[in-house]
């Protein structure tokens, strides 16, 4: 007997090694699904998005080379610029060649400014990047909680007060909340940073290493510049904050409702289940849909972020993307468009991996 006993044990242990690498192998067939299938999508996807938006480019009002030989210029001047750029080519000859110096990661050279539009877009997007990720980060966090919270208070004032909140950040513009913002918390109380940009007029940026003047400036050890692009920073994150976390907030509590109205959650609760279990319940159910919500806002954000940077002075990637759309400079425009797309895809990718994470059931 006491011969078997270690043998038993033994036995035990292995089938547990055994039961714990099954599953390692599940949850890692479930990612190389989910990354290859996010990838099957991403590539017509992408395609589709370059397609339509050569074409449209090319096909609508303004003609590009009028605009850039300016308003004087006779019709030899035109060509030669139609020309130099290969617009006098046929559209089909001239998308391929667009695809092709894209797959080599070649995104064109500008027609404003003559530099790489990849060389353009890097400082610019880390610039949106040091905006855009921390406001996603309160404003998806606090309009989640807030929306959970609401869905556990369903008809209670504070319920009424939540929705509210989230049908005003739904309806004001984006930009008539910074304007508003400007004009009470910079010239009215003086509390804010004036709206000149990512640092004030007295400071020089540091040497770019990263892009980021935040993490730029940590790196040189300059920290009256680190407070500076704080102080210029904490506006628009604020605001930008408030307009993601006004949907997130209406559709969180829509999804906390629907999981606390089924029928899982109510035999929890007829079991006499302690509040704090159901809460909790809720709250992992709600998780996954929450969170590609918050995914396609992110995405949505970055497309949208353009006036709030105008009026801020950011120089970031969606202030640049609307000054390439009003000069008709039509290569940064596609490759706005193209680094959009690409943004999204890896969002996307992102999130499936963490819906995976969080939800067993995906994983079949």
């Amino acid at each position: 007997m006491a011969a078997s006993q270690p043998r038993h044990v033994a036995l035990s242990e292995l089938q547990r090694i055994k039961a714990g690498q099954l599953a390692s192998a599940n949850v890692i067939r479930a990612v190389a699904r989910a990354i290859g299938a996010r990838l099957l999508v991403a590539i017509p996807m992408l395609l589709g998005v370059i397609l339509v938006t050569f074409f449209l480019i090319r096909i609508g009002t303004r003609d590009a080379s009028v605009m850039l030989a300016g308003p004087f210029a006779d019709e030899a001047m035109i060509e030669e610029v139609k020309r130099s750029l290969g617009l006098d080519r046929p559209y089909y000859e001239q998308f391929f060649i667009y695809v092709g110096r894209l797959l080599s990661g070649d995104f064109g050279v500008s027609w404003i400014s003559g530099r790489p539009v990849l060389d353009e877009i890097r400082p610019r997007l880390v610039a949106t990047m040091e905006l855009l990720l921390p406001a996603f980060a309160i404003g998806a966090i606090s309009g989640a909680s807030i929306g959970i919270a609401s869905a556990f208070r369903f008809g209670t004032r504070f319920d009424h007060t939540s929705r509210f909140l989230s049908l005003v950040g739904f309806s004001v513009p984006t930009y008539w909340i910074g304007l508003m913002a400007i004009f009470v918390f910079y010239s009215v109380f003086g509390v804010a940073a004036a709206p000149i940009g990512r640092i004030g007029m007295s400071s020089f940026p540091p040497p770019p290493l990263t892009g980021s003047i935040l993490i730029d400036g940590m790196l040189a050890g300059d920290w009256p510049l680190v407070l500076d692009a704080l102080h210029h920073l904490v506006l628009p994150v604020l605001i930008l904050a408030v307009i993601i976390a006004a949907p997130v907030l209406k559709h969180a509590r829509i999804i906390a409702l629907d999981v606390i109205n089924s029928d899982y959650v109510s035999y929890a609760r007829s079991c006499g289940l302690p509040q704090r279990i159901i809460r909790q319940m809720v709250v992992r159910n709600s998780l996954a849909p929450i969170l590609t919500l918050a995914g396609s806002e992110l995405t949505g954000t970055l497309a949208a972020v353009s006036l709030l940077e105008l009026i801020f002075a950011w120089g970031g990637f969606g202030q640049w993307g609307l000054n390439a759309i009003l000069t008709g400079d039509f290569a940064a425009v596609q490759g706005y468009v193209a680094v959009i797309a690409l943004f999204s895809i890896f969002v996307f990718l992102v999130i499936d991996l963490l819906v995976l994470w969080l939800e067993p059931r995906a994983r079949s």
